[in-house]
């Protein structure tokens, strides 16, 4: 097929680079635009890294002079690429909002890993492998705008990507969750660079992440959620507590989680098969993305361990271990995601393959 051509908003930040590196020899997408803020706009972009580039690659010579533009400067867009990443963060949510907005009313769809408009009640918040078919809203929300082309899509915190995946597939099986008590511990490569200053990190936990807690215990309530009338109604069944702790680990995100069943409750067998042998609309759709077993038990008592386990699938699975009953709500098990591929640009390049699928970009 002929490459589709791509932007990468926020080009030059970690989540911006990793889109960088992991595009580089993709069958479909083409990086052909990189924007960023005005501090960047105009330089090479090798100029723009210099010294911050933080990839264990180097960067890859296509892109390497290409010129950055600015962010806001939409029309600059226009013509170059048929849609763009966005992995343009700023503290002002508000800024990054209309930015992602003015894209898409531009004709320029959008695939997010900002978190701006996550609650958006006409955006849909995407795992592919649990709500493939949250894309429909997408033309509610075209018509809600007078869109045309353009549209807006984002991925979720990635705070919950290593333990949501393994909770749908015991929904779907019939053994729906009613209430999740997790703990994660979140790599340091979340906050981003230059991130948590080293003096807080080494020989240290620390126990609060702004806003993670709080992500962690709402997002997948609209990611469980349904469209009922034009918009996100959520899951008003399941109940989450968490505690999100930042640890001393490059990447890899853990979450220690515990669940209680709403009705029945499977047998460990029962769920470590459920587990294995889950497949959803990605793989059936074998997007290139897509890891070939989206959710992967380990056996070892031990494991999953971020620097042995967090690669698993192109570093797009679920790896899960430790499965065993707990003495106040049904099992509990840890489960791992890396957190800067499928938790960030690998789930939005993901999210990009689904919405070329179905048609929605072009």
């Amino acid at each position: 097929m002929k490459k589709i051509k791509v932007g990468i908003l926020g080009a030059t930040g970690m989540v911006g680079q990793n889109y960088i590196k992991l595009l580089e020899n993709h069958p479909w997408f083409d990086v052909v635009y990189l924007a960023a803020s005005t501090n960047s706009a105009g330089l090479k972009y090798t100029d723009a890294v210099k010294g911050r580039w933080q990839m264990t690659t180097p960067i890859p010579k296509k892109i390497e002079n290409i010129k950055v533009e600015d962010v806001s400067q939409i029309e600059k867009a226009k013509g170059k690429c048929n849609f763009v990443f966005s992995a343009f963060e700023i503290s002002d949510k508000n800024i990054v909002k209309e930015i992602e907005e003015k894209y898409a009313e531009a004709g320029i769809p959008v695939v997010s890993n900002a978190s701006a408009n996550r609650w958006t009640t006409d955006v849909p918040m995407l795992i592919p492998e649990i709500n493939a078919s949250h894309t429909d809203i997408i033309t509610t929300q075209k018509k809600n705008h007078g869109w045309k082309d353009g549209f807006i899509a984002v991925k979720p915190n990635c705070s919950l990507q290593s333990y949501l995946t393994p909770i749908y597939a015991l929904n779907k099986a019939g053994f729906p969750i009613k209430r999740i008590f997790i703990t994660t511990l979140q790599a340091v490569s979340g906050a981003g660079y230059p991130g948590v200053p080293s003096l807080d990190m080494i020989d240290n936990v620390v126990p609060f992440i702004g806003g993670e807690e709080e992500k962690t215990e709402n997002e997948p309530l609209k990611i469980l959620g349904e469209i009922k009338n034009g918009k996100f109604e959520k899951n008003k069944e399941l109940k989450i507590s968490a505690q999100c702790m930042r640890v001393p680990v490059s990447d890899g995100h853990l979450a220690c989680v515990s669940i209680l069943f709403k009705n029945k409750k499977p047998t460990k067998e029962q769920i470590i098969k459920i587990w294995n042998e889950f497949e959803s609309v990605p793989q059936d759709l074998k997007l290139p993305f897509a890891p070939v077993q989206p959710i992967i038990y380990t056996e070892e008592e031990n494991r999953p361990q971020p620097k042995k386990d967090r690669n698993n699938d192109k570093a797009m699975a679920v790896t899960v271990g430790r499965l065993r009953e707990c003495n106040i709500f049904d099992y509990k098990f840890v489960a791992l995601s890396h957190n800067t591929v499928r938790g960030a640009a690998g789930g939005g390049i993901l999210n990009a393959e689904l919405l070329v699928k179905k048609g929605l970009i072009k």
